[in-house]
């Protein structure tokens, strides 16, 4: 059975991605994986001294040094099982009951690709583990794990709040029917009212896609509501959620060439950064 994987890490938002990946456990009735990676290049699991061999009175130094990485590391493992605990504890207290830990050694990234074929949900937290009050700012390996898994990833504040209704971002394009086609097939919105709200002009042709993409999604069988705004993507589709009070955007990740994103900029990245509800990012 395909399940929920909770990437539980020493970031400010660890609890509300075990209460957001809790609640997409019940809501999608999957069991749930809380996954700790340990940072292979921060903590080694074996330091390489290869290259400074014979380096005469400094090789006791380089001895001592590569045994203190190997006790940062032993520590940090300790941490990881610790934090793995305290996740476990929450969740099974919000009343999920099929509950699995695990530990990885290596790169988030290929840690998350290696998982996802047993996967339908990922769930992280936005900011990362160097975010402070006063200075926010997403998870330095988020855009990578977002470039590198096929399944959907649901991106948390720092606050839970159960999702009670949500928006897909809709252009038109093929990325973004793909993603209708996702969502249709998926339950991670059902029973969930749901906006499709496109940014661009008011035509008929628009109209027309908003309602196959309506169509497409029919199988829900939730309210869907469609919308057309013009202006900016990023402040358009902020001041929509707000005006309806709308609590989780859903939206495709990088759509356009790394060209076009390095010219132009990415709208998927500005969202990140300006994001204070929850994303369910679809690739």
């Amino acid at each position: 059975m395909l399940r929920v994987v909770a990437c539980i890490d020493g970031s400010r938002a660890v609890h509300a991605v075990c209460d957001y990946s809790a609640w997409a456990s019940r809501h999608m009735e999957a069991p749930l994986m809380l996954l700790h990676v340990l940072d292979d290049e921060r903590y080694p699991s074996e330091p390489d001294l290869a290259g400074n061999i014979g380096l005469g009175s400094r090789e006791q130094l380089l001895t001592e040094l590569a045994e203190l990485d190997r006790k940062r590391s032993k520590l940090a493992l300790e941490h990881g099982h610790h934090m793995l605990d305290e996740a476990e504890i929450r969740v099974h207290a919000s009343g999920t009951s099929e509950v699995v830990k695990r530990q990885r050694h290596g790169n988030l990234a290929e840690s998350l690709v290696a998982l996802e074929k047993d996967t339908r949900l990922f769930v992280m937290g936005l900011h990362g583990e160097s975010s402070s009050d006063s200075n926010l700012h997403i998870g330095s390996q988020l855009e990578t794990v977002i470039r590198s898994v096929e399944r959907p990833i649901l991106l948390v504040p720092d606050e839970y709040s159960e999702p009670k209704t949500a928006m897909l971002a809709f252009d038109g394009s093929a990325t973004a029917f793909k993603g209708v086609e996702m969502l249709a097939a998926s339950p991670v919105l059902r029973g969930i009212p749901l906006h499709l709200v496109m940014v661009g002009a008011d035509t008929a042709e628009n109209w027309e896609q908003l309602k196959k993409a309506e169509s497409m999604l029919s199988g829900l069988d939730v309210e869907i509501t469609l919308a057309i705004r013009q202006g900016d993507v990023e402040p358009t589709l902020h001041a929509y959620q707000e005006e309806q009070c709308i609590d989780m955007l859903v939206m495709g990740a990088y759509g356009h060439s790394r060209i076009r994103q390095f010219l132009v900029g990415s709208t998927t990245t500005t969202m990140l950064k300006s994001a204070t509800k929850p994303l369910v990012i679809l690739r």
